[in-house]
């Protein structure tokens, strides 16, 4: 399994926001320092987040991502904001590895084809999703802002029909509680498709990267391709070098 050290964006500035809630931040200053320092620990990729351009589609830390993209030395995936073709390969011209889709992979299946097409291997999808009050996940968009009218079961049906790289599963609900990752969402993910999977929210320790570890699919056997963590290593709860053996 996978570290993607994860740096989310706004204001130009390393930060961690709970359950998505744009009122609720951490803040942890400049990015650079932080992604020098991931990229020393031994991170595998790092997972780059533009916040400002997830609620509002804007090009707020673009330049910023390409910066990071072109000198860090590991991989980059990158998504938020990413809303057209143009967007696509803007990133992947400036030295990003993997772009993410989200609303418009939803909302805009034309330009998810098209792109997929385009730069296969290239193009993730990420569904975030929160659990309603009757237990089902549902697909968000927009930063989060808005429910997609999807189930995540129903959201991971329709992106897989095109040729995506991977899909990027983020628990809202866990995101930045350091509270421990959906494993049973993840293990119906795992189920219902062959696509590689990558784990988002919740990882607070060491234990909950080797429980990850373990996760697979009831059916198949499949396991996770990779897990993200920010807060937990941002906060000193977990070194990178630690998260990098226990993915081990």
């Amino acid at each position: 399994m996978e570290l993607l050290a994860a740096i989310d964006l706004r204001g130009g500035a390393a930060v961690r926001l709970l359950k998505g809630d744009y009122g609720k931040q951490s803040d942890y200053g400049d990015p650079r320092r932080m992604a020098d320092e991931l990229v020393e620990g031994g991170t595998d990729w790092l997972h780059l987040i533009d916040l400002d351009a997830a609620k509002d589609g804007g090009r707020a830390n673009r330049a910023l991502i390409l910066e990071l993209a072109q000198s860090c030395g590991v991989p980059v995936e990158t998504g938020g904001g990413v809303r057209s073709l143009d967007d696509v390969q803007e990133l992947l011209d400036g030295g990003v590895a993997r772009v993410i889709l989200g609303t418009s992979a939803l909302e805009r299946p034309d330009v998810l084809e098209a792109a997929c097409q385009r730069h296969p291997g290239s193009v993730a999808v990420g569904l975030d999703y929160r659990r309603r009050g009757d237990g089902v996940a549902e697909v968000a968009v927009r930063g989060w802002l808005e429910g997609a009218g999807q189930t995540l079961l129903e959201a991971v049906a329709s992106v897989t029909r095109h040729e995506v790289a991977a899909l990027i599963v983020t628990s809202i609900d866990r995101d930045g509680t350091l509270e421990g990752p959906d494993i049973e969402g993840l293990a119906e993910v795992l189920d219902a498709t062959g696509v590689p999977i990558v784990a988002s929210a919740g990882v607070s320790s060491v234990d909950d990267l080797r429980e990850l570890c373990l996760v697979a699919s009831p059916r198949e056997g499949r396991r996770l391709q990779g897990v993200v963590v920010g807060k937990a290593i941002a906060e000193g709860r977990v070194s990178v070098r630690e998260a990098v053996a226990a993915c081990r």
